[in-house]
């Protein structure tokens, strides 16, 4: 069964009050490897476990690299990556990971869906904004029922995505 109906139109940009998201590009890598880099430490305590990543010694091309992955995956419709960025796009504050469900443990689920915010904007209430915004966003204009949100309403222990 496909991820996504064929005739389903990935959106390619759409905002909320603070921030604009759309498709994560490898043009995105300067402004990307920032964040991920100034994060580092939170990004590994939430994501070390299960992705290995962002590892202590990622490369500016090694993120290149997984950019264009991330892209790739985009355009082949197996899995999606959005960047989140100030409305002049001028700063890349976070991302949000669209992804299918792997087999188990819950098969009624549609997707599964990961978002992160840069260190720097932890406690201005861009996390928990941007998280009501994805929430919505992925059961009203993506073709999902039922989306979980590894990390935050199932473990990560309980959940495999890689």
């Amino acid at each position: 069964m496909a991820f996504l109906p064929d005739d389903f139109v990935v959106p390619t940009l759409v905002a909320g009050q603070r921030f604009r998201i759309r498709p994560i590009t490898v043009h995105d890598v300067v402004k990307d490897y920032d964040a991920v880099m100034s994060s580092r430490g939170p990004l590994w305590e939430r994501f070390g476990g299960c992705w290995g990543w962002p590892r202590p010694d990622l490369s500016f091309e090694q993120a290149l690299v997984d950019l264009g992955w991330l892209q790739k995956e985009g355009q082949l419709r197996r899995s999606f990556t959005f960047a989140v960025l100030t409305s002049d796009e001028e700063r890349l504050l976070g991302r949000v990971h669209i992804l299918p469900p792997p087999p188990a443990p819950d098969a009624d689920v549609d997707a599964a869906v990961v978002f992160w915010v840069r260190a720097d904007e932890q406690g201005t209430g861009l996390e928990r904004d941007l998280g009501e915004f994805v929430r919505e966003w992925t059961t009203v204009t993506w073709p999902f029922k039922k989306v979980r949100f590894p990390g935050e309403d199932i473990a990560w222990d309980g959940w495999s995505i890689t």
